[in-house]
């Protein structure tokens, strides 16, 4: 029985008008696009009787809405695909501090605000992608030797607004200072095969057509085309490979989806179970076998893809200090010249 609402940006307003809230329901600001989730709401449906309204926008159109609507918004909780938006969002006071037990047990601190402004719930690392013919993964090493000249011309990342890639920057400027950060990218920028375009699986694809070697891409991306419904999609994903950065070092970067509880919400108590439901085992293992992204929650056990690609040190670096590296992120992709 599906009882998730799934309402479009601008509709939402008149379908509250119309439906008065009750306290059998949440309201959900998402910027994530995927079926695990609708499942997941679903199930918690199911299993506690609160009906889940989702309005799907991008993040940053999700927090001007919030800013415009004040305290007269309907959302209870936002949730968007990068920790940055979060971070973001707490800065501008559209949250609240959530002190859950049950969040504290079932994730790592790192992957979470400490103030409990919000807390990831997904884990996705972003790694090199290679091409098994054309690379061997013995002459990859790190994210800031990809800038070396034996890649020049060989290099392919989407766009620098693309929200991964500034949460990433992010955390190499935090790891090498800014003025590093910023030789790198410019080098990085000579090496590119080709101007950044298109999200992260047509940096795979590209691999394949010849256009470059390797790609910077999440993890879960190569999961949903080795999982796609297209057969050519599949056979993109075979002839490519992942690899863990920096493992000697600081480690691969995560960034996570995350969800807060926002500033103004209306049916709070019903927002905490449906974040503590999303950190339960059950929704834990649906995130990772559906979605292939790796679960927060360190009991749960990894999927057969997952395990393949193998265990791999990660970056622990608190995702809530991003937030002071992320205008410095967008100043070194300006002067790198990074479109």
């Amino acid at each position: 029985m599906k009882n998730t609402v799934i309402i479009g940006l601008f509709a939402f307003g008149a379908f509250m008008t119309a439906c008065k809230p009750t306290a059998e329901e949440v309201n959900v600001y998402s910027a994530r696009h995927y079926r695990a989730d609708e499942q997941l709401f679903e199930k918690f449906t199911e299993a506690t009787g609160i009906r889940v309204n989702v309005v799907k926008a991008n993040a940053d159109q999700l927090i001007n809405r919030l800013e415009m609507e004040g305290d007269m918004s309907p959302a209870d909780l936002l949730i968007a695909a990068d920790a940055g938006r979060l971070v973001l969002a707490r800065e501008k006071g559209l949250l609240q501090s959530l002190q859950s037990p049950i969040i504290k047990e079932r994730v790592p601190e790192h992957l979470r605000d400490r103030q409990g402004y919000w807390t990831g719930f997904t884990r996705r690392a972003r790694v090199i992608a290679y091409h098994k013919e054309r690379v061997n993964p013995s002459e990859l090493s790190t994210y800031e030797a990809l800038a070396e000249p034996a890649w020049e011309g060989r290099v392919l990342v989407r766009s620098s607004q693309a929200h991964y890639n500034q949460t990433l920057m992010a955390s190499i400027v935090a790891a090498l200072g800014k003025d590093e950060a910023s030789a790198w990218a410019g080098q990085l920028v000579k090496n590119m095969a080709r101007k950044p375009s298109g999200n992260d699986r047509d940096q795979v694809k590209a691999i394949v057509a010849g256009e470059g070697d390797v790609a910077i891409i999440n993890t879960y991306y190569m999961g949903l085309l080795l999982n796609s419904a297209n057969e050519e999609e599949r056979a993109v994903a075979n002839e490519v490979a992942l690899f863990f950065p920096n493992q000697n070092e600081r480690g691969a970067h995560v960034n996570v989806s995350a969800i807060g509880l926002t500033a103004h919400a209306p049916n709070a108590k019903n927002a905490q179970k449906l974040i503590e439901f999303l950190l339960s085992e059950e929704a834990q293992k649906t995130i990772a076998e559906v979605n292939h992204e790796y679960p927060v929650n360190p009991t749960v056990e990894w999927p057969a893809l997952l395990k393949s690609w193998g265990r791999f040190e990660m970056d622990l670096l608190p995702l809530d200090e991003l937030g002071q590296h992320l205008e410095t992120a967008q100043i070194v992709f300006h002067e790198a010249g990074w479109e």
